[in-house]
């Protein structure tokens, strides 16, 4: 990797500053100095002037090229990259703070591409309590490396994760950087005997209301939509996997058509079937779980350019072996089915297959996500190449490949670090020991003593 410098970095960054702070117009007459104010109109303590940082990183995996590179620098200027290269070529200024991450591995801020930062909402749970465990759950991920996700439905909470995601890029709480997917839509066969509830998924009878549903969901902060073309799946009596199919074809082929036409993407959650090729045909951006997946349709998705989204450690926990030994006496499992057609997947040469964990604090606690790179490369990945899906294909998909997913002059400095080579020991994502979000140290448990 040769040495990159951004001239224009801290342009950019005071740029970022000024969009998301503005100090007052009239002389301020509070307390203290003055502040700076946020959208709500609410005045807090104005970020600190940028100050250039030096990372002097052991070993640096460049995720671009898949490899890992020994010796480099790295320099920031608030929350910006500004120049990478061997450290016989990055000079480092005087007076630059200096982080010394030689014993470490450094690496991009890890993206999960299928979180859900709100657990499921019961009958008893206030919206208080339901964001306060929220803004828990965020936080987790992030200490555990994951400076960027996906939030693929609220669970219940309307548009809860919007408000949680606007206060994270104004900086009131500290979480990854999000793009999200709010109520989802689903599809009602029977009319309506009752009006619905307005924080759970929105139910759609016809193109129309497809269309109309996609709307008012982007209109409310929606960065994604969440459908699901294919339902829950059975058993027959000599074993074999029966999926259900819910919307019908032009409603699906609506709604991904709207989304598109405002320029979003579509998530489709399907486990397989007819309902999973519908979506591939209809041209869902991403394609999540894939029990049924068969070699047809994985060629299909390579042809259109979408993208695969296991989430598997979510869907082999053994609830899901207590589901299947309840519905079939113990006769019948989904796991090797599923597991199967993730081997399949990643073996199919020209799909991206993408690193989403599913975790959704019920099964799958925040902050141990990192699981799914191990299963990644159990079932047949490179390391470097399970790495690279949380990172630059990840990147891709959310359209933030100019920002993140890699180690670059001009994008923002978000990095982690790990004792050892996660090349050789694909484990080591899971003890992540220093996280650094936009420049601002997070975690850093590799600091001396």
């Amino acid at each position: 990797m040769r040495c990159r410098f951004a001239m224009t970095a801290f342009a950019i960054f005071m740029t970022a500053v000024s969009l998301r702070a503005q100090p007052p117009q009239a002389p301020w007459r509070g307390a203290g100095a003055q502040p700076c104010v946020g959208s709500d109109g609410g005045s807090y303590q104005c970020p600190p002037a940028p100050r250039v940082v030096a990372v002097r990183a052991g070993r640096l995996f460049d995720s671009n090229a898949g490899r890992m590179l020994t010796r480099q620098v790295l320099l920031l200027l608030g929350e910006r990259i500004t120049a990478v290269g061997p450290e016989g070529q990055v000079k480092i200024p005087v007076g630059a703070q200096v982080i010394d991450l030689t014993q470490a591995t450094v690496l991009p801020g890890l993206i999960d591409a299928h979180t859900h930062m709100f657990n499921t909402r019961g009958p008893k749970m206030t919206t208080e309590r339901a964001m306060l465990i929220a803004v828990q759950n965020a936080q987790a991920d992030l200490r555990a490396g994951f400076t960027a996700a996906r939030d693929m439905t609220s669970h219940g909470n309307g548009y809860g994760d919007v408000e949680i995601r606007d206060a994270i890029n104004e900086g009131r709480i500290d979480g990854p950087r999000f793009q999200v997917s709010t109520l989802g839509i689903v599809w009602g066969a029977a009319p309506a005997t009752s009006p619905q509830n307005p924080l759970t998924s929105t139910v759609v009878r016809s193109v129309d209301e497809a269309r109309a549903a996609v709307r008012e969901q982007i209109g409310h902060g929606a960065d994604w939509i969440k459908l699901y073309p294919a339902g829950n799946y059975s058993f027959t009596a000599t074993g074999d996997v029966q999926y259900q199919v819910t919307y019908p074809m032009p409603v699906l082929q609506a709604l991904i058509d709207e989304t598109h036409r405002l320029g979003h993407k579509a998530g489709c959650h399907v486990y397989g079937g007819e309902g999973q090729k519908n979506a591939i045909i209809a041209g869902c951006d991403t394609i999540e779980h894939g029990f049924g997946l068969d070699q047809e349709q994985v060629d299909m998705m390579v042809a259109r350019k979408l993208y695969y989204d296991p989430t598997i450690v979510r869907y082999i926990e053994p609830s899901m072996d207590d589901t299947d030994n309840r519905n079939t006496g113990g006769k019948y499992r989904i796991i090797p089915v599923f597991e199967k057609a993730v081997s399949m997947a990643i073996a199919t040469r020209g799909l991206k297959v993408m690193m989403g964990s599913g975790v959704d604090g019920s099964t799958y606690p925040h902050g141990t996500q990192a699981l799914d790179f191990a299963s990644l490369v159990q079932r047949g990945m490179s390391p470097a190449r399970a790495i690279q899906s949380g990172t630059t294909i990840n990147a891709e998909v959310l359209g933030w490949q100019d920002q993140l997913g890699s180690i670059d002059a001009g994008k923002y400095a978000d990095l982690i670090a790990v004792s050892g080579d996660p090349l050789a020991d694909i484990t080591e994502l899971q003890r992540v020991r220093f996280v650094m979000k936009g420049g601002k140290v997070v975690k850093n448990e590799l600091a001396p003593h």
